[in-house]
């Protein structure tokens, strides 16, 4: 069994990043610049941004967190999307998810400018990664994809399966797994929790990827020896063995499947280190034009 270790892929990866973006602001005369806009106090949301904001730093973007309210109208949400739309010195815009119940999800991010959509999850993102065209790619997909392509894991004519068919990871890792590149070609499968045979599907994959939302939701006798699996599940429970007051675990059974898979991805330290990479090389780009024209 071989770690797919996110922490040390995203300190490389990020080094490039530094020099690229020290490049383009003794160019452009400002840092790349992204807005994080967060709602409510939801302890694991809190967290997310305040990593990303944290990491931005280090790679030297400017970074804005502009925070609201749990009541905060979607009105008033949107004129702020809105604003920052229109500001030229902000390359990158997210709005951390999950949102209050009174606040549409989808309105919020079709409001978001597709230039300036880092996470990906804009319809015009995610319809132009359908045909292969530049886009920004969702930010866990593009930081998985990021790690198979530094390990040098084979993908082409492997079977895939994905466990979850989220918009956010599911849907468009299949689509990325699939399509003609380097990492790519494989066959793929996705299920869900109503697949009918889920555990024989699973079974015959050399590539699992693991986004279902449920803790320890994939075992050991759902995955076949030498398989890759990718657990990109952040689960979140009380726990008094950490300071933070929290444990997080990931949809795979990881002390049981890392007998058996020849490759894995812990929780922590795997797949959210990766999508920070993905949203700040996303945001680079952004910042330089090269995937949409300023």
């Amino acid at each position: 069994m071989n770690i797919l270790d996110g922490k040390l892929v995203s300190a490389k990866i990020k080094e490039d990043i530094k020099k690229e973006a020290a490049a383009f602001t003794a160019q452009s005369g400002r840092k790349p610049h992204l807005v994080a806009i967060l709602v409510g106090n939801d302890g694991g949301s809190e967290t997310y941004v305040a990593s990303k904001m944290r990491n931005c730093e280090l790679v030297g973007f400017e970074s804005t967190n502009i925070r609201y309210d749990v009541d905060v109208t979607e009105d008033e949400l949107l004129a702020k999307i809105q604003e920052i739309n229109g500001d030229a010195n902000i390359d990158g815009l997210i709005v951390q998810l999950p949102l209050p119940k009174h606040i549409d999800p989808e309105r919020v991010t079709e409001a978001i400018d597709y230039r300036k959509d880092v996470d990906g999850f804009h319809p015009i993102n995610l319809g132009r990664m359908q045909r292969n065209l530049p886009c920004f790619i969702p930010a866990t997909p593009y930081g998985i994809m990021l790690m198979l392509e530094y390990y040098g894991i084979e993908t082409a004519g492997k079977k895939a399966v994905i466990v979850g068919r989220s918009n956010i990871v599911g849907s468009p890792m299949s689509i990325l797994l699939a399509r003609n590149s380097n990492p790519g070609n494989c066959t793929v499968t996705v299920t869900h929790s109503r697949t009918a045979n889920l555990k024989e599907e699973v079974q015959a994959a050399d590539i699992v990827v693991a986004a279902i939302g449920r803790k320890h939701f994939v075992t050991a006798d759902m995955v076949k020896d030498g398989a890759v699996v990718i657990d990109v599940g952040i689960n979140r429970e009380e726990s008094t063995e950490t300071k933070s007051g929290f444990k997080l675990y990931g949809d795979v059974d990881y002390d049981a499947v890392s007998k058996k898979a020849s490759w894995i991805t812990p929780v922590p330290g795997g797949v959210g280190l990766m999508t920070i990479v993905g949203l700040l090389k996303n945001t680079l780009e952004a910042a330089k034009g090269t995937v949409y024209s300023k």
